[in-house]
Formats: structure tokens, C-alpha cells, sequence
């Protein structure tokens, strides 16, 4: 039986185009493809894959806050991350919620092909150079709601903005973010924000 695969890619054209090129491998065979992220775990539950190759930047939901997710749902399903953005910080992240692969789209459709079969075969697969980056980059500061707070406060959102999102108090927030900015050693959340994003810690 061939290796089944479920494909979250938020591109219409490099969706097809991977699972055009991926259905031309013998021993594999793609039996989903979704474009947001909030479509996964059901494509998942319906078609049971061996394999899902997961995007980061995907509307509905993060593929990396869903990469535990499908662990935990099928846990014979081997997870694989396919991102543009290649950081370290997100690498760091996808491996500790149990992805087994952690690829950028610059390479090779044939190398994903050798990936998804190396990934059956018991290996952790990881862009080299990427892998090279995460070792020497320094790890994520953020506590997990300080991750959650500055993320919300993209677009210009104020204090109250986020506070009646999180349903926290606006001191509470103001406290988080305060210590986002001391963490990551910058001078406002706009900075933190983007330093945050740089490094891969939201």
C-alpha cells in the first residue's frame, strides 16, 4: 500500500503542484489537501494519513500550534513541517510539539519525496542549514502568555483592544508586555514584536 498523505498549504497553485508531483511517486499517494489551517484535524480524522505536510502561515490556525494537535489525534501520523519561513525559533518549536520533519520550500520536490520516506523510516528530518542555526540560536525567552499577549498586540491594538480579547485586565496585560520588552531587550512592543517575529518565538 502506498504512504498516504494530507497536504495544509494555504497556496492554491503550490498545493496542487505539490500533490501533482508527490501522486507521481510510486509509493506515495496524496489523499487530502486543505488551505487553512482550521481544516486539518477534520481532512485528518476523515482520510487517516500517514504523513502531513504542514504549512506555518496558515489562515484559521498556525500549522505550528497544530503540529501537537495531530500528533495527539493520530498518533501514528508522522507530522512534517513545509514552511517558507525557515527560523530557528519556529524549527525549535515544531520539534518539541513532535514534528518529525522541518523543511523549507526552496528545496527539491524530490528531496520531500527521500524526506516523507526517511520520516516513515524512523528518521528526524531537518533542513540542514536551518538545523546548523538552531543550535547556535539562543532560545525562546517568552513565557507562553507573553508570547499570547504580544501577538495580539499587532495592528495598532491597544491595552483595552487586547485586554477584551484575552480576557485579562489591562494591567495584566501591560505587566506581560513590560516583561516581553525586558526579555527580548528592546525599547517598545512594537520593537518586541517584531523581534519576537524575527526570531521565530510567536
Amino acid at each position: 500500500m502506498p504512504t498516504t498523505i494530507l497536504i495544509a498549504e494555504d497556496q492554491a497553485m503550490l498545493r496542487s503542484a505539490i500533490a501533482t508531483l508527490l501522486d507521481l511517486e510510486e509509493d506515495l499517494t496524496v489523499v487530502a489537501s486543505v488551505g487553512r489551517g482550521d481544516e486539518v484535524l477534520a481532512a485528518a480524522r476523515d482520510t487517516r494519513p500517514d504523513v502531513v505536510l504542514l504549512d506555518i502561515e496558515l489562515p484559521g490556525r498556525s500549522g505550528l500550534d497544530l503540529v501537537g494537535d495531530v500528533a495527539r489525534a493520530l498518533p501514528g501520523c508522522a507530522v512534517i513541517v513545509v514552511t517558507t519561513f525557515g527560523r530557528p525559533g519556529y524549527l525549535r518549536r515544531a520539534m518539541e510539539a513532535g514534528a518529525k520533519g522541518f523543511l523549507v520550500k526552496d528545496d527539491p520536490v524530490e528531496e520531500l519525496a527521500a524526506s516523507i520516506r526517511r520520516v516513515l523510516a524512523g528518521e528526524i528530518v531537518v533542513n540542514p542549514l536551518l538545523a546548523a542555526q538552531a543550535l547556535s540560536a539562543s532560545p525562546n525567552p517568552l513565557s507562553e502568555r507573553e508570547r499570547e499577549v504580544l501577538s495580539a498586540s499587532t495592528g495598532g491594538a491597544t491595552i483595552a483592544d487586547i485586554a477584551g480579547r484575552l480576557h485579562l485586565s489591562p494591567s495584566t496585560v501591560r505587566n506581560y508586555l513590560s516583561a516581553a520588552i525586558g526579555k527580548t531587550g528592546t525599547r517598545n512592543r512594537g520593537e518586541a514584536l517584531s523581534l519576537a517575529r524575527d526570531r521565530g518565538w510567536l
